[in-house]
């Protein structure tokens, strides 16, 4: 199992890795209000390896038979490492080509509460969120658990689709 899940694991995080500097460079071309979305699908396509990980090894080790477990134990993995290298990319992108990426988002954030015609204690409550928000990503621990905390979900979502999905019993 190590090597089918540090394979699919390093491919995935590869992918997303390799996205996210691409895309990175095209920030404010993408803007705020889509870069969610663009996130988000970068997430959703890298973790696809998790679905072929968790197949790969129940054919090609497992003799086309694994159990629902046996599949999220590998899949869950595959995610890790996945969600680790995507992390670690982040991090790299934001200390060196984006660290004011905080304060541009908090402002970012303001003016769309300003826009939709909040009240200015509301707008005040937006930007102390966003300058703690910015605080906190200078703190490369946190940053990096704000980070993990985006894609690991989606991982967990797909492992337990794929481990379900893909789960053959002998016969």
């Amino acid at each position: 199992m190590k090597r089918i899940v540090l394979t699919f694991g390093l491919l995935s995080g590869a992918l997303s890795a390799a996205l996210m500097t691409v895309t990175t460079s095209f920030a404010e071309q993408i803007g705020f209000d889509r870069s969610i979305f663009v996130g988000y699908t970068i997430i959703v396509s890298s973790l696809l390896f998790v679905y072929f990980g968790i197949r790969s090894y129940r054919d090609n080790v497992l003799g086309g038979t694994i159990t629902f477990g046996k599949g999220f134990q590998a899949g869950i993995l595959i995610t890790l490492i996945s969600c680790f290298c995507y992390v670690g990319s982040w991090l790299v992108v934001y200390y060196n080509f984006m660290p004011d990426f905080g304060e541009r988002y908090a402002a970012y954030m303001v003016e769309e509460k300003r826009a939709s015609g909040a009240s200015e204690a509301d707008i005040e409550n937006v930007r102390k969120q966003g300058e703690e928000m910015s605080a906190m990503l200078k703190n490369p621990f946190m940053n990096a658990a704000m980070t993990f905390t985006e894609p690991f979900p989606v991982g967990l979502l797909i492992t337990v689709i794929s481990a379900a999905v893909l789960r053959k019993k002998e016969g």
